[in-house]
């Protein structure tokens, strides 16, 4: 392509042509506009939808940490009500990856890695307890790391937040341990109790910063509110506080309690980005807390629906009404303005199956 002539050389071939050059109007330029030093450039990766078919076809599938329930990579959080045992499952599962040896039923993917447990939640008696006995305290592997919050110190000048001096000093311990797995329990803590969506917002970005630039998986745990009813399917609306907290999140489980047995728990999916579902309301995984020696553990004994483990009065309500009664008394009640999970919730049917008879009706 010929190169352009300079502008005086246009101005002198037109005088002895006789006429005149009008110059042409230079368009302003996108990093003219937002930025000089043309640094924008650099905000997006642009290619065909071919070529991110290609590039995806090469990348490695999602190694699991957890089965389908957390991925090597992710942000995922896990949440349930105070004292269903979130802190025994999340040290169980750092112990599992730490030694690379999977939690049956739940598949592994990984080699043996470096795991840092953020603990707001224990103190080092608690801690000790859960994991000794009579004839010796359980041995952890030298690639499990655990780190104990020390509240009697004040946030320090320079930081412009508590969150943001949480943020840092958690990185500090990551790279200090050189750890590639980051479970916080729990959140709220982190988040000084507060149920403010933007300091909800700006936490989850400091995670996925710090997952992305450390290249970390990291596992939050949560709480449920207070007043949850026990007799509705748990969802993603569960999660206490900002529902931000969710969408940020790659993936979210949770811990239910059973209706039907004061000792017996399920794992229910909630969200999923790297699987398919597998453990949805109608094959929630069972299991139970034991300590066969030192070591306090979940034992997953089978599946099952979730409907089962709800609380009684929803169950004897769905079982005396057959499949043409409740779908007759779903019609009813979404016609008075109940929406789908208020019926969901009152006659505890699950939300998919209100879903679904309400589009066959209409």
């Amino acid at each position: 392509m010929p190169s352009e002539c300079p502008e005086y050389i246009e101005k002198l071939r037109a005088e002895i042509r006789g006429y005149t050059v009008w110059p042409a109007k230079r368009s302003k330029r996108a990093a003219d506009i937002v930025d000089p030093h043309n640094e924008c450039r650099y905000a997006f990766t642009v290619g065909t939808g071919n070529r991110w078919m290609e590039l995806g076809q090469r990348a490695p599938a999602a190694k699991m940490l957890f089965g389908e329930l957390w991925h090597k990579g992710e942000l995922c959080i896990l949440f349930a009500d105070t004292n269903v045992g979130k802190s025994v499952l999340a040290v169980q599962i750092g112990n599992s990856i730490a030694l690379g040896r999977p939690i049956a039923p739940f598949a592994l993917g990984t080699k043996r890695s470096t795991v840092l447990y953020i603990d707001f939640e224990l103190t080092e008696k608690q801690f000790y307890k859960r994991y000794a006995h009579p004839r010796g305290s359980y041995n952890f592997t030298d690639k499990f790391f655990r780190a104990q919050y020390n509240p009697g110190i004040k946030v320090p000048d320079g930081y412009s937040s508590f969150d943001e001096y949480i943020i840092a000093g958690i990185e500090y311990k990551i790279r200090q341990v050189k750890a590639s797995v980051l479970i916080i329990d729990n959140i709220t803590c982190l988040r000084g109790g507060t149920e403010n969506a933007t300091i909800a917002l700006n936490l989850m970005q400091n995670l996925k910063a710090l997952k992305t630039e450390l290249n970390l998986s990291i596992l939050v745990l949560a709480h449920t509110p207070k007043k949850r009813n026990p007799g509705a399917p748990i969802s993603a609306d569960d999660l206490h506080g900002s529902k931000l907290l969710i969408n940020f999140a790659d993936s979210a489980f949770s811990i239910g309690k059973s209706s039907t047995d004061q000792g017996l728990c399920y794992l229910k999916q909630i969200k999923q980005r790297n699987t398919a579902q597998l453990y949805g309301e109608d094959n929630v995984c069972l299991c139970r807390i034991q300590k066969p020696g030192n070591f306090l553990r979940f034992h997953f004994t089978g599946n099952s629906e979730e409907a089962r483990h709800l609380r009684t009065l929803h169950l004897r309500t769905r079982n005396t009404l057959n499949r043409d009664d409740i779908s007759q008394k779903i019609t009813e009640l979404s016609a008075t303005g109940l929406t789908q999970r208020q019926i969901s919730q009152q006659l505890g049917v699950s939300l998919g199956k209100v879903n679904k008879l309400l589009r066959k009706v209409g």
